[in-house]
């Protein structure tokens, strides 16, 4: 990590830091007032769902308007809607309060989120981009690690509102470190003649390179069968810990930061062994899918964990991979609306999860519903990955 560039890793800490205290947050609160995991699955389904719709406008925005101040703009965003979504529920009370917090916070993470790849990919373009991501990933895993310790211990003694406003001011103190950032100035322009198009029109051009760029129909796929894990599993563990498994928010915190912990290490070795890229990909698919199938057995606490522990670690591993791949294929040009596409296309199996986790799990039980889901992530790796070998 570069000294010069060390506001910016900041500003990513403290963003994240700030949506995972959130993360955290909506789905423990929405458990307790309900009592289902069916209640956490479909409160997961409407908050992610417009969160990753959101993706190909959020593309097309970058590709005309400039990353920096984009970024920005959702950071600040996300600030006020934490303090609309806190007084709505002190006026109105109920779950969906909540629920509606999380989706228009969502919704302004997406924005962020996609700005932030095309500042990765114009500003740090002289290095190696598996490294720089590595290390972007590194930053963000670090708020990923205090985010569930500083939200759960935070609760034993204040209202979750209190937490809430906690992450509205994290939201604008990283705002804060990336204005001091110099590294602004290095931004690149988009190479190439940018032509200009309808927004409609620019929507249906990215699809259309989606479908005829090689290589990346099977990695959406991929990521497709992934998500399918991460959002059951995310929808699931608040649930599974402290209903079934009967443990503290404590315990089910530092579940949490164990597999931030686990992502740590993991990224720390992708980004010192240079793995190809086909590796870099089966191996991280291979262990999210044994993780799966470990947390659908789960008849013991550590079982559980220890398949969460894989999902985690291995999830940004795969998404390394993907983001590679799609950096190496799509044309510079055409980066943000084509990305926007992928992204969505990539995440809208995890609201399905959400939906699926709603529907077939009963109390607090979704063991079930996390070996099934495993099951069709197997299906679609042997598929995807096969087809890749008989074509290389």
């Amino acid at each position: 990590m570069l000294v010069r560039d060390r506001a910016f890793f900041a500003s990513m800490f403290l963003t994240v830091l700030a949506d995972q205290i959130l993360l955290f947050l909506v789905p423990l609160v929405i458990f307790q007032i309900t009592g289902d995991v069916a209640w956490s699955g479909l409160a997961f389904f409407f908050e992610t769902l417009p969160r990753y719709l959101t993706f190909p406008v959020a593309g097309i925005l970058c590709d005309r308007f400039s990353p920096i101040l984009l970024l920005r703009i959702s950071r600040i965003l996300r600030a006020v809607a934490c303090i609309v979504g806190i007084v709505g529920q002190l006026a109105f009370g109920g779950v969906w309060w909540l629920i509606g917090l999380s989706a228009v916070v969502g919704v302004f993470t997406t924005q962020g989120m996609l700005a932030l790849e095309m500042v990765l990919v114009r500003a740090f373009s002289d290095q190696r981009f598996e490294k720089v991501a590595s290390y972007g990933q590194l930053a963000s895993q670090m708020g990923v690690v205090l985010g569930p310790l500083v939200a759960a211990y935070l609760m034993a003694f204040w209202p979750w509102q209190a937490v809430v406003v906690l992450a509205t001011v994290l939201f604008v103190l990283a705002d804060l470190a990336f204005y001091f950032w110099p590294g602004q100035a290095r931004m690149e322009d988009a190479p190439g003649r940018r032509v200009s198009r309808h927004p409609v029109a620019d929507l249906n051009h990215a699809l259309k390179l989606v479908w005829t760029l090689p290589g990346l129909t099977r990695a959406i796929l991929q990521a497709a069968g992934v998500n399918l894990i991460i959002g059951a599993t995310l929808a699931t563990a608040a649930a599974m810990m402290t209903g079934f498994f009967s443990q503290s928010e404590q315990v089910y915190a530092w579940l949490q930061v164990g597999g931030a912990l686990a992502t740590l290490a993991v990224l720390t070795l992708t980004a010192h062994v240079a793995l190809s890229l086909k590796t870099l990909g089966v191996t991280a698919y291979g262990l999210i899918c044994a993780g799966a199938v470990l947390t659908g057995l789960g008849a013991h606490p550590l079982i559980y964990a220890a398949g969460f522990l894989l999902i985690a670690g291995f999830d940004k591993m795969f998404n390394i991979y993907v983001r590679t791949l799609r950096k190496e294929i799509i044309p510079p040009e055409e980066f943000g609306k084509t990305t926007g596409v992928i992204i969505c296309l990539n995440n809208l199996s995890q609201p399905l999860a959400g939906l699926i986790v709603a529907i077939f799990a009963a109390g607090d039980d979704a063991r079930a519903v996390l070996l099934g889901l495993a099951g069709a992530m197997a299906v679609l790796g042997v598929m995807t990955f096969r087809r890749a070998a008989t074509q290389s």
